[in-house]
């Protein structure tokens, strides 16, 4: 039996089977923080404006949802590529910053399956169509003017992808790449990193759910919507490194994994497996190039940005102590401070 992507189908795992695992006490404690002020509580997670909104539609038919913040003939272009299970919203602290300085161009877009985006054929739920996918996106919406990518999680494995699909891009058009919270591969090895109670439990039922995901697709979204409170609790210890993180960007999370059908989360597992993109680093070799990852990740670890910045000697190197996963949702101020060096560095 196929081993699942680690981490990766241990958070899903779990979410789907949060209807048939009790853990009162932790709901109890859940239901408390809840309760606690929180100034993120008002924040527009998932309606901030766009200056203008397209479509870009692929070869197979999928269309891809696009946003744009900023001067449409700016001299240079942030593309934000957001992860698995996510959406062009859990860019929101970043696009908010870097709007605000006004000269610049922010394009931001819904991986095909995500978001407002259509669905995909399964045999195409695959790294490498994504990076297809982000070419068409530069072909058709950035077509001049220098490029910075921007990708968290799936999105630098994406921005991989298209470094082995097309490098020559590198350089004379993309001329600088911020790796967030990512891997050049060997996820399928990722240790669950779940509560001793549950990894035995979650060891044992991974396999069978991950091969059954689609065919029970119906039962595990009902079964998923039963555990709202056991979904709060994974969704705060698989993408934060805080346990008094604000509930309100627990809830972003969960709400974004949610808004996910069960079977495109299935559609997606083979390739997390089968991804290896480490070669393709040469292509990002002499531009400046971003790595950071939470010291406390457990879905990309810290040894995975190690590696990336062990094939790219000058890249920078960030570890941010105490965060997980969702950095870009946990330290927004940092990350954001870290993206305007690169933009200047890439602007030089």
């Amino acid at each position: 039996m196929r081993r699942p992507s680690g981490a990766l189908g241990a958070l899903v795992g779990v979410v789907a089977l949060g209807g048939a695992i009790g853990l009162s006490a932790e709901r109890y404690a859940i239901g408390r923080t809840r309760l606690r002020p929180d100034p993120s509580r008002e924040e527009p997670f998932f309606s901030l404006p766009a200056d203008r909104t397209r479509t870009v539609t692929t070869p197979d038919g999928v269309r891809l949802h696009v946003e744009e913040v900023g001067p449409e003939q700016a001299a240079q272009t942030v593309v934000l590529v957001h992860g698995y299970t996510q959406e062009m919203a859990v860019w929101h602290y970043q696009r908010k910053a870097l709007a605000a300085d006004g000269r610049l161009r922010v394009v931001l877009y819904d991986h095909r399956s995500h978001g407002r985006s259509t669905r995909s054929r399964p045999e195409l739920s695959t790294i490498d169509q994504l990076g297809a996918d982000l070419q068409q996106v530069l072909e058709e919406v950035v077509p001049t003017g220098d490029v910075v990518l921007v990708g968290h999680s799936m999105g630098g494995m994406t921005i991989m992808a298209l470094a082995d699909r097309a490098p020559e891009l590198f350089g004379p058009r993309v001329r600088g790449v911020a790796l967030v919270s990512t891997s050049t591969g060997k996820l399928a090895q990722l240790s669950l990193h779940l509560p001793s109670a549950l990894e035995p439990v979650a060891t044992r039922s991974l396999p069978w759910l991950t091969r059954g995901l689609r065919s029970r697709a119906a039962l595990l979204e009902r079964g998923r919507r039963l555990g709202s409170d056991l979904a709060f609790l994974v969704a705060r210890r698989g993408a934060f490194g805080s346990t008094d993180v604000s509930p309100a960007l627990v809830e972003f999370v969960e709400a974004m994994l949610a808004r996910t059908p069960v079977d495109v989360m299935a559609d997606f597992f083979d390739t997390f497996a089968s991804h290896d993109k480490l070669k393709a680093l040469g292509a990002l070799l002499g531009i400046p190039v971003l790595v950071l990852v939470g010291s406390k990740d457990l879905l990309t670890p810290v040894a995975h940005s190690q590696a990336i910045a062990a094939a790219l000697p000058e890249a920078q190197l960030v570890v941010v102590e105490g965060c997980g996963h969702m950095v870009v949702l946990e330290r927004p101020t940092l990350v954001d401070l870290h993206l305007r060096s690169l933009l200047a560095r890439a602007r030089r």
